[in-house]
């Protein structure tokens, strides 16, 4: 039988794992490759028809992709679990593998590749809607709308703009994390609220993550991030989701389930015209984002 004091001295079971949630989710990623050296002869695109099984079982799926003489790039949607440099590692390594066999001439891609994640609203569009959290909702009293309003918050030096340096690449990894309050629950109480804020920001950045806007309403936060390219989407989510419920005292207060949503400087709507293109990346630019 464990007692008192070997009960305090053991480790808090966490309350949200992977598997005991339901997330709603919408994650696409872009990967670029860059070759060695141009292709002898362009690859076949019954290629990529051969590798997809394979990263379905990575949790990938390609939707649209493009190559010319120095590039490769592929878009994906990816399931929460894939990290961007998981992502990356599992691209680069299949396209290799299968590219080196199929007379072409392929010697390898460089050392560095790009990630973008993508989606179907932009970063304004993500940021817009985060700080109108407060505005939207119908409020009897002024004073309780005057309150929350202090804890909706943009950080201006936080550029989602700007990639995640890394040895292996260039990383554009900006999420929107949707947390809902169990049981349709509500927060009234500020310090409460003060808590759940500053928590948050404070567990950011422990992980890694740079918050660019957040919104603590009374049933739900609302976060947009440049997240930890090591981390995946259900990392980051489940990270704040256990350290909350341990600030308030290891109490069950999430739902169990989250949304998490990629997005960028630009939409899936610039990547499909631009994919439509013959010959052309998948970048509004008609150019593969930069090393």
């Amino acid at each position: 039988m464990v007692n008192q004091v070997e009960r305090l001295n053991m480790p808090l079971e966490p309350l949200y794992r992977s598997d005991n949630l339901r997330p709603a989710f919408q994650l696409r990623y872009s990967w670029t490759g860059w070759l060695k050296s141009a292709w002898k002869n362009m690859p076949d695109a019954s290629i990529l028809d051969t590798i997809d099984p394979l990263w379905e079982q990575d949790g990938l799926r390609r939707l649209e992709h493009s190559w010319a003489n120095d590039y490769f790039q592929i878009t994906l949607s990816a399931k929460p679990e894939v990290s961007p440099v998981f992502l990356a590692t599992r691209v680069k390594g299949r396209l290799q593998y299968f590219l080196r066999n199929a007379g072409c001439g392929f010697t390898g891609f460089s050392r560095k590749v790009s990630v973008r994640s993508i989606g179907e609203n932009t970063s304004q569009d993500v940021t817009a809607y985060i700080a109108s959290q407060v505005e939207k909702e119908s409020f009897d009293d002024p004073r309780f709308r005057a309150m929350l309003a202090q804890f909706t918050r943009t950080f201006p030096g936080v550029d989602l703009a700007v990639p995640s340096e890394s040895a292996r690449g260039r990383y554009w990894y900006n999420l929107h994390v949707v947390l809902l309050v169990a049981g349709r629950g509500r927060y009234h109480d500020p310090a409460q609220l003060r808590m759940l804020y500053d928590r948050t920001l404070r567990i950011a950045d422990r992980k890694s993550h740079k918050i660019a806007s957040i919104s603590v309403m009374p049933d739900h936060l609302h976060l947009a991030l440049r997240g930890n390219i090591d981390s995946s989407p259900l990392d980051i989510a489940i990270g704040f989701q256990n350290n909350l419920a341990f600030a308030m005292k290891q109490v069950p207060i999430w739902q169990e389930g989250f949304y998490s949503g990629t997005f960028s400087e630009y939409d899936m709507g610039a990547i499909r015209h631009s994919a439509a293109l013959a010959g052309q990346p998948d970048s509004p630019s008609g150019k593969p984002d930069g090393v």
